[in-house]
């Protein structure tokens, strides 16, 4: 039985669809740029933001990309951060997993951000330790926070199991040879999860409680 855990956070823990859509969508217009209709923009939820706004604007210069952040960071710490939803059957999993397993926050999200999502939702207990990135960017690659995590904490690779929605968790444990379990209740299909290499995917919460607390 793997003693550790790492999980993702958006679209595993929570669904921040609105806020991090609307964030995006107010960064866009806020630089005069073409904004999409906002549910075309669910791809945005996963990848480092500064990947996202290369792709919505390619034609941007370096020092562009730097103002959507901060546009984006503008609306986001004081609304959007909070136009965000746990999940019902978190606090359960959760739960029931604190006595034999611990838990560890790896978002891309930087962990000022982080931390303030899981005291919003009253999750900070259940975790002993957030991790995510630096404002600057750094380990916002999720295979570099992993390894991040996995040094500091020191955390054996046969002993952890990364959980996440989207090809960047799973892409991201396989690069650091660890065990990948991917959730389809998410932003990622499970095509997405099978194809980045999943050694695990469950659609249902129950189902990946079960084997958890198993495994």
């Amino acid at each position: 039985m793997k003693k550790y855990i790492l999980w993702d956070l958006d679209g595993t823990l929570t669904d921040p669809k609105e806020g991090i859509l609307r964030c995006i969508l107010y960064a866009l217009e806020k630089l005069g740029l073409q904004s999409p209709p906002l549910e075309s923009l669910t791809w945005c939820i996963g990848p480092p933001l500064h990947d996202s706004f290369h792709q919505l604007a390619p034609n941007s210069q370096p020092e562009d990309i730097v103002k959507l952040i901060a546009f984006y960071r503008e609306r986001f710490t004081h609304l959007g951060l909070y136009e965000n939803k746990l999940y019902p059957f978190i606090v359960d999993i959760l739960s029931d997993l604190k006595q034999t397993k611990k838990h560890y926050l790896a978002t891309s999200k930087p962990h000022l951000f982080a931390n303030r999502i899981l005291n919003h939702f009253e999750l900070s207990h259940y975790f002993d330790g957030v991790f995510g990135s630096e404002m600057n960017g750094d380990r916002s690659d999720k295979a570099d926070l992993i390894e991040h995590i996995l040094k500091k904490e020191k955390i054996s690779t046969d002993d952890v199991y990364m959980i996440g929605d989207r090809k960047f968790d799973i892409l991201g444990a396989k690069k650091n040879n660890i065990k990948s379990i991917g959730i389809a209740w998410g932003y990622g299909s499970a095509v997405e999860l099978h194809s980045a290499g999943a050694d695990h995917i469950f659609e249902s919460p129950q189902h990946l409680k079960d084997f958890l607390l198993k495994n």
